[in-house]
């Protein structure tokens, strides 16, 4: 059940047709926007940062970014997930780290979502005291890919997500 509701909250995050309304950008705290947008009469607030390094260059990765939600319904607490440009390999499981802490993802399609609720606060916890996350995966085709995303202003930009769905 916990992963059918992952799969479902964040695939809203992509699915524009789906929402009541498009995303709606709060702020930006450097290098993470903070968003709202309404879905079936709830509202879910996450914040979204960008892959700022994408390796292998010679891959085309689409657009690579990491997010962290919350529903205003109490449906789901600050989940992170990440979506990419491309289908990730379900065999073998993405794993995002932050210094000496490694946190194994599952896929669905193309994005990555953590599987416990355990792993999702130890993961964020990190972030807030982090200062890069480091995601590796594997294409579906087989290509190992790596991405770096900056944490700078997470902590804040959290805070304010939690406060627009509190």
């Amino acid at each position: 059940m916990r992963i059918a509701l992952l799969v479902i909250i964040f695939s809203l995050l992509g699915v524009a047709a789906l929402a009541d309304e498009p995303p709606k950008l709060h702020t930006t705290i450097k290098d993470w926007g903070v968003f709202t947008r309404k879905v079936d009469g709830d509202t879910l607030c996450y914040v979204r940062s960008f892959a700022t390094d994408k390796s292998p260059q010679s891959v085309n990765h689409g657009d690579v970014a990491f997010f962290v939600g919350t529903w205003k319904s109490g449906a789901a607490f600050e989940q992170p997930s990440m979506m990419s440009g491309y289908s990730f390999m379900t065999k073998t499981p993405p794993k995002a780290k932050i210094g000496n802490r490694t946190i194994t993802m599952f896929s669905a399609g193309q994005e990555a979502f953590i599987e416990s609720e355990k792993d999702e606060k130890l993961l964020v916890r990190s972030m807030r005291k982090g200062s890069r996350l480091r995601v590796e995966a594997m294409s579906a085709r087989g290509t190992a890919t790596t991405y770096e995303f900056s944490l700078s202003g997470i902590t804040a930009a959290l805070k304010k997500a939690d406060a627009l769905c509190s």
